[in-house]
């Protein structure tokens, strides 16, 4: 008799292959939210083992808040020519010109808590009844408490208490009318996990991922790129550093970390000696201790 062996990384794909497979089955116009991350991209290549070779049963939804970095942007486009999956644009800067969100000031301001109401609108508008995600359990402490199936209300805020079990595998997608649910195929993997995963299957990702010469300025004691999305001032100090990035979100919000990991290998040995975790390089997480807990419960990813 023949005999399989599967690792660790076969058992995860599996499972997240299962729940894609489960969401397109459940669900009547599910999405996947793209940010041109390695969560998002990984996802990506999921879908496709999940559903070539025909095409995605769900399109790809971008919340573009205007301030992104430069290479995440020519790695989403090129990336959706080269695999011909319909790519959705939410825009951030058009709920500012609408009126529905009123664009933050200051030295630390930033449009990442502005995205939910872009978010939003644009489940709204398109009526999609799942999107799915690539958070992970092991970023932060509130979305450790999420299911892999997360109900949320017809406002899209969700609500710790309205968890459902999930055993043995099973998936509860019914909904009432004006919920939705958002969906995390990669809930039960971890930064190492990715990393492998992408080592592994060869994926390409976008530059700033690694090590790299940037301008970058200090602040709250985080290196943040130059920029003039930073609202930057006199008192700012530019430098020119050896950098990359461990999580990739708006420019105003995300911090680099000094590196000269330049491949795979490098950034696999690098997170595994680390003790503190990617979300640790996002300043919109130090606002509060349940700063995130609090913008998923106003609808946020």
């Amino acid at each position: 008799m023949s005999t399989y062996n599967f690792d660790y990384l076969d058992e995860l794909e599996a499972e997240a292959i299962h729940i894609l497979r489960e969401v397109a089955g459940q669900f009547e116009k599910p999405a996947l939210l793209f940010s041109g991350g390695k969560d998002s991209i990984t996802l990506v290549r999921l879908a496709e083992k999940a559903f070539r070779p025909g095409k995605f049963p769900f399109p790809l939804v971008h919340i573009d808040t205007g301030h992104n970095f430069e290479e995440t942007i020519t790695y989403r486009d090129q990336m959706v020519e080269r695999i011909g999956e319909r790519l959705i644009i939410g825009s951030v800067q058009e709920s500012i010109d609408q009126g529905k969100v009123v664009e933050q000031t200051g030295k630390n301001a930033s449009r990442n808590a502005l995205q939910t109401v872009t978010l939003l609108d644009t489940i709204a508008k398109y009526q999609f009844d799942a999107c799915i995600g690539g958070a992970r359990r092991d970023e932060e402490k509130a979305r450790a408490k999420e299911r892999i199936f997360s109900v949320r209300d017809e406002f899209g805020q969700w609500d710790p208490k309205r968890q459902r079990p999930e055993l043995w595998n099973i998936y509860n997608g019914k909904i009432h009318k004006g919920e939705n649910i958002r969906v995390f195929p990669i809930s039960n993997w971890t930064e190492l996990d990715v990393w492998n995963y992408i080592r592994r299957e060869k994926i390409d990702l976008p530059s700033i991922y690694f090590s790299h010469e940037r301008d970058c300025i200090t602040r709250n004691g985080q290196l943040m790129a130059a920029s003039p999305f930073l609202n930057m001032d006199s008192d700012d100090i530019v430098e020119r550093k050896q950098v990359r990035f461990r999580t990739v979100g708006d420019m105003s919000c995300t911090a680099a970390v000094e590196s000269d990991a330049t491949l795979i290998d490098d950034i696999i040995s690098e997170i595994s000696a680390s003790k503190i975790s990617e979300r640790g390089a996002r300043m919109d997480d130090k606002v509060s201790e349940a700063a995130m807990e609090d913008r998923k419960k106003g609808g946020y990813f």
